[in-house]
């Protein structure tokens, strides 16, 4: 018979917006036995403990994930795969190990190294903010956002049910992939619109060098279409690193897109320009945000 979340101690290492989040349903809901969590900071892990964000805070991660049953890793990607095998060797035999992280090929690999008792389970939740840090985190967050699971090969179904357990119970909806469909997909409709929005932002920088009005100018279409370029850095840059394939596919991709519409645009060809705003208006048409 495997364990209910309700009967689970839960370790959350890192608290930032979506480590915090997390802890914060788990706490407000009574979700779990016991939430722990883990920040570099000891200005994070007192804000954590007296906002009751978390029944128990530090700094050491040894101390934080000893006897936890779920251990949930909510840091970069690179920081992710560093910590597995940092905390390997204080896991208690049967601790489950997830992560949040937004790339899943490397940390699952690094999840398939761990000793054969743990268990691993990779994870990340389709859902943040620009902004960053515990002072971002927030309730419900998770609430009607996909969250995919991509369990190892080695990963049991006990498992798999747990960890699903805890995706519904702060409202998330959990789909399962493989890692390498998990990042194809997000390098197309997450990391590919980063990149987009941050080269459209220094294209208007460029302009605003030379004619500052055009920021007084910028409105609505201007604000949706760049506002991933405010995303953190350091979060992103671990995110391309650990998944060029993928990106660099899509990049070329998108790029061959621009190629023909810049074309139909230098030759006055109306028809075919037309012909391809129309057909992505009607792709975007079909597609209904969740939230």
């Amino acid at each position: 018979m495997r364990k209910r979340l309700a009967d689970c101690r839960v370790a959350i290492v890192g608290l930032g917006l979506m480590g915090a989040s997390l802890a914060m349903d788990l706490m407000q809901n009574n979700l779990c036995r016991e939430v722990r969590g883990v920040a570099r900071r000891t200005t994070t892990v007192l804000d954590a403990f007296f906002a009751g964000a978390v029944d128990l805070a530090t700094n050491d991660v040894h101390t934080g994930v000893m006897g936890a049953d779920i251990v949930i890793l909510a840091t970069p990607v690179r920081t992710i795969v560093d910590q597995i095998n940092e905390i390997a060797p204080t896991l208690w035999p049967g601790t489950i190990v997830m992560d949040m992280g937004s790339t899943k090929g490397e940390v699952c690999s690094a999840l398939d190294k761990l000793p054969a008792h743990i268990q691993p389970i990779g994870g990340h939740p389709m859902t943040g903010k620009e902004t960053a840090g515990f002072e971002a985190a927030e309730p419900n967050l998770y609430r009607h956002a996909t969250w995919v699971l991509t369990p190892l090969p080695r990963t049991t179904a006990a498992t798999v049910s747990l960890a699903t357990e805890l995706v519904e119970a702060v409202g998330a909806n959990p789909v399962v992939l493989s890692p390498e469909r998990h990042d194809r997909l997000v390098a197309t409709i997450s990391h590919l619109p980063f990149l987009a929005a941050s080269a459209l932002v220094h294209t208007v920088q460029e302009v605003g060098q030379e004619d500052p009005t055009v920021w007084e100018l910028a409105a609505g279409g201007f604000r949706d279409t760049s506002r991933v370029a405010a995303s953190d850095t350091r979060m992103f840059l671990d995110i391309l690193m650990t998944n060029q394939p993928a990106v660099l596919a899509q990049l070329d991709s998108y790029i061959s897109h621009l190629t023909g519409l810049r074309s139909y645009l230098e030759n006055g060809d109306e028809a075919a320009l037309s012909a391809k705003l129309a057909a992505a208006q009607a792709a975007r048409s079909k597609w209904k945000p969740k939230r």
